[in-house]
């Protein structure tokens, strides 16, 4: 299951290796063309070792209606030079794994309405989407966990307030209150603000359970009697924590990490599906689904769906370790 992981992840990563063109390069020349067909067999019968696409042409007499033109075959060529791109913001490459020659286009899963490629915009639409998933979680986990030992260790009048704020939280509808945090910010904010904002709110409200979970073994964890024998040798109260009790509870973070990295990318496909995320042009999964909101594209062009399914591995793959993870955390604890 981590294999399976990181190799998705892997491949995010890497969206600009992957990925025969930059998610911004438009060809308005075709819009919302359809999907391109690999062949191995030519209009004769021939077999190609080289794999090979017929370019789209626009049908005669129609608009927005393409046919393949059988009598230019376009091989696809692996490891080439393409659109510069960089790899966590740090290394700047033009090595691409496969494309055609120019001006022919291959877009292996279609294009949008601005002729961008989707199979490009998928794969930098996942950075986005995955790195608001992991950057809520942390934030979600790291006010969890101080919230859930300081109301553990401590009790008394800071575990009823803090555990009365947690409930108002999971009362609270995160959509509506993004509705109202939206309303006092200015009508344009970039895309980058956008995503802090996603990431900062779904994070914060996301810490409830985490923080519930936590004070719980802790509440265990004070009364053992290591714990209580230290505190006897004169340990002081960030000793205990940090030695003793804070280490019992990374069984249930990383358990409830493998969790809400997928309910996190969710709400950020979500938001930026709703328009209150992140905008154009940044891809994200969410604003890349939002064009079906128009009839148009929704009844005619069934290929604006595939970034949806970009999500189903990442969710089968977490919610697997997260079953994995915590059947080992209780077997751990028998």
């Amino acid at each position: 299951l981590v294999a399976f992981l990181a190799m998705l992840h892997l491949i995010v990563l890497l969206a600009g290796f992957f990925a025969p063109y930059d998610a911004a390069t438009q060809n308005r020349n075709f819009p919302f063309a359809p999907p391109a067909r690999l062949h191995f067999f030519d209009g004769e019968g021939r077999f190609h070792l080289r794999p090979f696409v017929y370019p789209w042409v626009e049908r005669p007499g129609s608009y927005g209606e393409y046919q393949p033109d059988l009598s230019h075959p376009v091989p696809l060529r692996f490891f080439v030079t393409g659109e510069p791109y960089t790899i966590g913001g740090l290394i700047t490459s033009r090595l691409h794994l496969f494309g055609v020659e120019p001006p022919a286009q291959v877009y292996l899963l279609g294009s949008d309405a601005y002729g961008r490629d989707l199979f490009s915009r998928m794969l930098y639409g996942g950075q986005i989407s995955l790195l608001a998933g992991l950057l809520a979680t942390a934030l979600s986990l790291g006010i969890g966990l101080m919230v859930g030992a300081i109301a553990g260790f401590y009790g008394g009048w800071a575990d009823d307030l803090l555990m009365r704020g947690a409930d108002l939280f999971l009362a609270l509808p995160w959509l509506y209150l993004l509705f109202a945090i939206r309303a006092f910010l200015p009508l344009q904010i970039n895309p980058m603000e956008a995503f802090f904002l996603v990431v900062v709110v779904i994070g914060a409200i996301g810490a409830t359970r985490p923080a519930r979970l936590v004070r719980g073994v802790v509440l265990s964890a004070r009364e053992r009697d290591f714990v209580r024998a230290a505190r006897g040798f004169g340990a002081s109260d960030f000793y205990l924590l940090r030695r003793h009790v804070l280490p019992q509870t990374f069984g249930v973070l990383l358990t409830q990490a493998a969790v809400l990295v997928p309910q996190f990318i969710l709400a950020e496909v979500t938001l930026s599906f709703l328009g209150l995320g992140v905008s154009e042009p940044m891809p994200s999964w969410g604003n890349m689904l939002a064009s079906l909101q128009q009839y148009h594209v929704l009844a005619s062009y069934w290929w604006m769906f595939l970034p949806g399914l970009a999500l189903v591995p990442f969710f089968f793959g977490y919610l697997a370790l997260a079953g994995a993870l915590h059947e080992r955390v209780r077997a751990a604890s028998v």
